[in-house]
């Protein structure tokens, strides 16, 4: 997939791709088609694996010719070592883990950085419809309540203090709206957070 395309398509994902070094060694966790990867691979020089547990999107992932491992991410990524990766990325897919604290652990245990980004609960339409008595539903929460893979939901201020109780540093983060970012009352407004993360450094 080429910039364009992933700009038109994704612009969520062309705009994290941006954060992700040239030629860096990538774990993409909760991979998906492997569109991500796929792009990183061919635009950016990027090498790595994807982890994926569904059936239908490792074979997705696998005819792009990307190398996915078929792994259920509750279980942990004790297959990788310490700092494997220079890059972790998990996209959308935190909010579907059942222990988010370990997860997230985990993900920056086996990469120098992680980059997450998660649907943000207290974007505006989803206060309204909160406001309405129903649950939301939107472009990046587009499921029914009796349906939703999502078991957590969090807002950017809610992730922001997992970080700092997982002793994490938020290098960057930012709020997209239709994939664009928000600078003005990015909690109000941006629809997906994306976080850029690293383990603290111990003290001298």
């Amino acid at each position: 997939m080429k910039f364009e395309d992933m700009n038109t398509l994704r612009p969520d994902l062309a705009f994290i791709a941006d954060w992700v070094p040239e030629g860096a060694h990538v774990l993409d966790v909760g991979c998906g088609d492997g569109a991500m990867l796929r792009y990183l691979e061919t635009g950016k020089r990027c090498t790595g694996y994807g982890v994926e547990i569904a059936d239908d999107k490792v074979l997705e992932s696998t005819r792009r010719g990307i190398s996915v491992i078929q792994h259920d991410m509750e279980q942990g990524l004790d297959l990788f070592g310490e700092n494997a990766f220079d890059t972790v990325l998990c996209l959308s897919s935190l909010q579907m883990m059942l222990h988010v604290e370990a997860r997230l652990r985990d993900i920056v245990r086996v990469g120098t950085e992680a980059i997450v980004s998660f649907p943000n609960f207290a974007y505006w339409p989803h206060r309204m419809a909160l406001l309405k008595g129903r649950m939301p539903v939107s472009r990046t929460l587009p499921y029914q309540w009796f349906d939703t893979p999502n078991v957590r939901y969090a807002t950017i201020v809610d992730f922001k203090e997992l970080a700092e109780e997982c002793g994490l540093e938020v290098l960057d983060y930012v709020a997209l709206a239709e994939g664009k970012p928000v600078s003005f009352l990015p909690n109000l407004r941006g629809s997906l957070a994306v976080f850029r993360l690293r383990k603290k450094a111990k003290p001298a």
